[in-house]
């Protein structure tokens, strides 16, 4: 394990039982937990992005305004579904929040997971082409937007423009080289694995995926994983690739924490249905004594293949607490993994 970073999903409820009870408390404290995350020596900040839900919709204003608040951390997202995404403008904020965090993004995209409302795209303005699914959509809606962050130009200029122009054809702006290589895809199956391998992006996978083999899930990860990185290799990319898994892990280290998570020391995966036609399988939780939990964690074989691991955090428990979770993880566990 090389990197390891926080993923939130940025909950807020107006229950007095949450620290986190408006949207605007969502937004803020995500920042400040990338500040003290950044302090402690993390290395990532990731976000879950989820539209018609209190959660974080709209990661460019946030990941822009950690860009700003940070220096070395790396900002991320676990995932932006693409469903919901226009290619063109996307591509242009992505660049300007890459800019200002001074090329620090570390942008997971996919075609999403089941979301609040039926076809919550549609109202987006988003609708499949015949004989397409909405993932072929959001698949489709990835590759445009993977071609863009290239810098080719693509636009015909205007003869007579209002500003000058470079020569020849022009792209969008602002551009950030370096940004196509930190795109990830998030895949919760080992066929769309290999398919963002070939098109070049890293894996993200989290504590849900596709049952595939009825395995746990830290062997169908480690296998997806084995046959991301073999057609990486078919692929002839020339760069090493990054893999991601997520894992909600707590070391339980006083009485606060074992008040809230004591209760899963047992934790076991869970096999569900996320639709009609696809049987999923969910992660289990982590959280014991330290030395327990290094010794659970040694057998997780998907985090021993990755090269980083995102820390699923509990926000609505606030930043105070938040950054205590991290600090227990970074002191007493991480170390024991091979992170350094």
């Amino acid at each position: 394990m090389k990197k390891l970073g926080f993923l939130s999903f940025g909950h807020w409820t107006p229950s007095p039982h949450s620290d986190v009870r408006t949207a605007s408390d969502a937004l803020l404290q995500s920042i400040e937990l990338a500040v003290a995350a950044e302090e402690l020596g993390l290395d990532g900040a990731y976000f879950r992005v989820h539209h018609f839900a209190r959660q974080l919709g709209s990661p460019f204003p946030l990941l822009a305004a950690v860009g700003a608040r940070t220096k070395t951390i790396e900002i991320g997202t676990a995932v932006i579904d693409m469903r919901y995404e226009n290619p063109m403008y996307m591509a242009e904020d992505a660049g300007a929040a890459d800019l200002i965090a001074g090329g620090r993004l570390q942008l997971g995209i996919s075609r999403g997971s089941p979301e609040q409302v039926i076809d919550g795209w549609r109202h987006f303005g988003y609708t499949p082409r015949d004989g397409e699914t909405a993932a072929d959509m959001a698949r489709r809606q990835a590759e445009v937007f993977l071609g863009l962050l290239k810098g080719d130009g693509f636009a015909q200029p205007n003869p007579r423009p209002m500003f000058p122009n470079p020569p020849g054809l022009l792209r969008l702006e602002p551009h950030s080289d370096g940004l196509r290589e930190r795109i990830w895809w998030g895949s919760s199956s080992n066929a769309t694995s290999r398919w963002a391998a070939k098109l070049g992006m890293n894996l993200q996978s989290s504590t849900l995926k596709d049952d595939e083999t009825g395995e746990p899930l830290h062997v169908q990860q480690r296998k997806q994983i084995e046959a991301y990185r073999r057609a990486w290799k078919d692929a002839g990319h020339r760069r090493e690739p990054r893999v991601s898994v997520s894992r909600s892990i707590f070391a339980i280290v006083d009485d606060r924490d074992r008040a809230y998570f004591g209760h899963d020391a047992n934790d076991r995966d869970q096999v569900g249905y996320i639709d009609a036609n696809t049987r999923a399988i969910f992660g289990r939780s982590y959280a014991a004594e330290p030395d327990v939990l290094v010794k659970e964690l040694a057998r997780d074989e998907a985090i021993a293949a990755a090269d980083t691991l995102l820390l699923t955090v509990p926000n609505q428990l606030g930043v105070d607490y938040n950054a205590h979770v991290i600090e227990g993880i970074l002191k007493y566990v991480a170390p024991e993994l091979g992170w350094r």
